[in-house]
């Protein structure tokens, strides 16, 4: 399959950053996805019937596979630099129904609410990480 210009231009970009930085960044990516996944579990509270929704929020860590059956994406291996945080599996796979409601039952938000709450908080504790390890990485003799 062909590739535009772009994106092997950004891949080119990112495999010169130096693995030092890459291995540097992924504890604060590990900690915002815990983060993410704490509130969406207290957001999704309310909906609680069995427990088995909030139990089966996850976070997958870099190179791990998701839960098989978990939403957004089902089992797949999470890359180098990519933390996923998931919701459902084998037994649970209705959160699309809580998250966005059915004809019989009102929408119960939690996934989405707790992403954009937390959108900014997260993005800035990556952009410290990274501009910690690049300046930890540079002054190395």
């Amino acid at each position: 399959m062909a590739q535009s210009d772009q994106i092997a231009r950004l891949q080119r970009r990112l495999e010169a950053i130096p693995k030092s930085v890459r291995e540097a960044v992924v504890p604060s990516l590990v900690k915002s996805g815990e983060e993410l996944a704490g509130t969406m579990r207290k957001l999704a509270e309310p909906s609680r019937d069995t427990g088995a929704l909030i139990e089966s929020i996850a976070v997958t860590a870099p190179g791990q596979s998701t839960p098989a059956y978990s939403q957004p994406g089902g089992g797949r291996v999470a890359g180098e630099l990519e933390v996923l945080v998931t919701v459902g599996d084998q037994d649970v796979r209705y959160p699309h129904l809580v998250e966005y409601g059915t004809s019989k039952a009102a929408a119960q938000p939690f996934f989405w609410p707790a992403f954009r709450l937390l959108q900014k908080r997260i993005q800035n504790r990556t952009k410290r990480a990274i501009g910690k390890a690049v300046r930890d990485g540079w002054n190395k003799p």
